[in-house]
């Protein structure tokens, strides 16, 4: 069974602040669209399991296509992943090719230190499998462990939101850290192209895009890499 593992967040706000987030939507529906459209399998989850959050300002016309919306208001992602997503301890390792992080600001506060599903990721990768990750998705990637206990992004080529790109979003004195900064001082080689434009780049084993409009290209990566397994 050919099976990608959908990580999406548990936190609806920033920390203390009133104001909300959540997912990005477009950085699951892209992705998802994409894969399945290649005949890939998904599973939903979240670190906590269950209820996930929309980033409200992901929601405008602006940010959203037809497909986006048509896979949000199916029956299927609304149940599986926005109200019963699963939690880390649902799932095995062994039953994926691939986990991909999505995004939206909430990602910052759950995905980095959540133990039971860093272990997740790690077991994937250990067997053969691949790390992905879009904008703030990278956190889940920061604090990773290879097999001999370092960074696993450590000497890695790889992109997330860069700090400009959290100025310009307006959020930069709402989140704890900037992924480009954590991923720098981690020993990955962060690289980057024009903000707001889509980029993604693979490493081996990781994929990783810079920004909401990126989900597509990670996708289109995790295909052609796993086409050649």
């Amino acid at each position: 069974m050919k099976k990608i593992l959908v990580v999406l967040t548990n936190n609806s706000r920033y920390g203390k602040h009133k104001e909300a987030t959540g997912l990005w939507l477009a950085e699951a529906t892209e992705f998802v669209d994409e894969v399945t459209k290649k005949g890939y399998q998904i599973d939903y989850l979240s670190p906590k399991g269950g209820y996930v959050p929309i980033d409200p300002r992901s929601l405008k016309p602006f940010y959203l296509r037809e497909s986006d919306l048509a896979l949000y208001q199916s029956e299927d992602f609304q149940s599986r992943a926005l109200s019963q997503s699963l939690s880390p301890q649902q799932v095995r390792a062994e039953d994926y090719l691939a986990i991909y992080y999505t995004g939206g600001h909430g990602v910052v506060w759950d995905f980095p230190h959540d133990e039971a599903l860093a272990q997740l990721a790690q077991d994937i990768y250990q067997a053969g499998g691949y790390l992905s990750s879009v904008c703030h998705g990278l956190a889940g990637l920061l604090y990773l462990k290879d097999s001999l206990g370092q960074p696993l992004i450590a000497g890695k080529t790889i992109t997330g939101f860069t700090q400009t790109e959290e100025v310009l979003s307006g959020k930069q004195s709402l989140v704890p850290f900037g992924t480009e900064k954590v991923a720098r001082s981690q020993g990955a080689n962060f690289v980057k192209k024009r903000f707001f434009s889509e980029f993604a780049v693979r490493d081996g084993q990781l994929i990783t895009g810079q920004n909401p409009m990126s989900g597509r290209a990670v996708a289109r990566l995790l295909v052609k890499a796993l086409a050649k397994n």
